[in-house]
C-alpha cells in the first residue's frame, strides 16, 4: 500500500465518490442481491446477505438502509456487485473489498498486508474510554497497533489525549500512517505513530511512567489453529499467530506496559477466548501490578484482561528484561 492510493482496494466501486442518485430506469437490484446471497451462501460466508448488500451499499455510496433508495441501478452497478461477489466468493475479506473497516467511531483504511480490525476489540475500546473518562490530557499508548485502530479510535473519543501507536511490521506502519493522515484531515487530534518492538527493554524509554493507558490487541491465536479462509489467506501470519499457546508476546506487553505506566495507570490486553484467565494469570505474577480482571465479551467468552500499576514498583526492575523472565 502506498500512502497516496487511498483506501487500498482490491475491487473499487462507486463508494468513494458519495452517494448516487437513484436512476429512474435501469435494471431491479434486488433480484441481484438475492442471487449474490445465494453464492456467498454457497461459498460458506456468514451472515450471505448482509455482506452482499454491504457490498451493494459500498458501490452506491450509502449506507447498508439506504438501499431502499435504490430500487433501481445503472447495469454497470450490477456488474461491478457481480465482481465483488465473485471475489467475496473466494474468500476476499469484505474489509479488503471495500477498503474499509470500523473500529468505534472511525472508518480506517485497510486491505492486504494489515490486520483487519475486529469487532471484539469494541470491547477493549470501550474498557479504556471509561478509564479515561476522569483523566485531563492523558497519555495512552497503543502496543501492536497494525492499522492503527484502537490508536485513533481513543484519540478521535477524546482530543485531549496524546496518543502514540507502536507496531514494529513496516507494512503495518504504513497503514498505521496513511490511517493517521486521514484521521488528521477529518480534525482528529493527530497521533504518534512509532516503529518499535514490544520485545525491546528500551521501548519508548523516554516516555517512562507516563502512560495512563496503555493497550494492546496482540498476535494471540495458537500456532496450528483451524481460522477462516479470511483470516488464514490474507491478515498478515505474525499478526494473528503467536508460538504455540498463543501467548508468546504477552510476557513482554505487560513488561512494557510496568515501564510506560504511571502509578494507577491501566492495562489492558486482547487475547484469545480459549486463553480463559492465562492472560490474567501472568499479569497476577507481577507485584507491581494490582485489580486484574478478566472481561466477556457479548457472548460470555473471556476477551481481554486488565491490570492497575500500583505505586510501588519491585526490585526486579519495571519492564526489565528480568521481568519478562519471570513471566515467561
Amino acid at each position: 500500500m502506498t500512502a497516496g492510493t487511498g483506501a487500498g482496494t482490491e475491487c473499487s466501486g462507486a463508494g468513494a465518490s458519495g452517494a448516487r442518485d437513484a436512476p429512474v430506469h435501469g435494471s431491479p437490484l434486488r433480484p441481484a442481491i438475492l442471487e449474490g446471497e445465494r453464492v456467498l451462501d454457497a461459498a460458506g460466508v456468514p451472515s450471505a446477505r448482509a455482506e452482499v448488500e454491504m457490498l451493494a451499499a459500498h458501490l452506491l455510496g450509502t449506507e447498508r438502509t439506504g438501499l431502499v433508495m435504490f430500487p433501481r441501478v445503472e447495469p454497470f452497478v450490477l456488474d461491478s456487485l457481480g465482481e465483488l461477489v465473485r471475489r467475496r466468493a473466494e474468500r476476499v475479506p469484505l474489509q479488503h473489498l471495500t477498503g474499509t473497516a470500523i473500529l468505534g467511531g472511525v472508518t480506517l483504511a485497510v486491505g492486504p498486508g494489515v490486520f483487519v480490525p475486529r469487532p471484539e476489540t469494541e470491547w477493549l475500546l470501550e474498557r479504556g474510554l471509561r478509564w479515561l473518562r476522569d483523566r485531563r490530557d492523558p497519555v495512552v499508548v497503543d502496543l501492536c497497533t497494525g492499522s492503527g485502530a484502537l490508536a485513533l479510535a481513543l484519540a478521535h473519543e477524546r482530543p485531549d489525549a496524546r496518543v502514540f501507536a507502536v507496531d514494529n511490521d513496516r507494512a503495518a506502519l504504513e497503514w498505521a500512517h496513511h490511517n493517521a493522515a486521514l484521521r488528521r484531515e477529518l480534525g482528529d487530534t493527530p497521533i504518534e505513530v512509532i516503529a518499535g518492538d514490544v520485545t525491546d527493554p528500551d521501548l519508548l524509554a523516554e516516555r517512562a511512567g507516563s502512560a495512563d493507558l496503555v493497550v494492546c490487541n496482540p498476535p494471540y491465536v495458537p500456532e496450528g489453529t483451524p481460522v477462516p479462509p479470511e483470516v488464514g489467506e490474507h491478515d498478515p501470519h505474525g499478526a494473528v499467530f503467536a508460538g504455540g499457546d498463543g501467548l508468546e508476546l504477552v510476557p513482554h506487553v505487560v513488561a512494557r506496559a510496568e515501564g510506560l505506566l504511571r502509578p494507577g495507570g491501566l492495562l489492558g490486553v486482547e487475547h484469545d477466548e480459549t486463553h480463559g484467565g492465562a492472560v490474567a494469570a501472568l499479569m497476577r505474577r507481577r507485584p507491581t501490578l494490582a485489580g486484574v480482571e478478566t472481561h466477556p465479551d457479548l457472548t460470555g467468552r473471556p476477551r481481554f484482561a486488565t491490570a492497575v500499576l500500583s505505586g510501588e514498583t519491585d526490585s526486579a526492575g519495571t519492564g526489565s528484561a528480568q521481568a519478562v523472565d519471570e513471566l515467561a
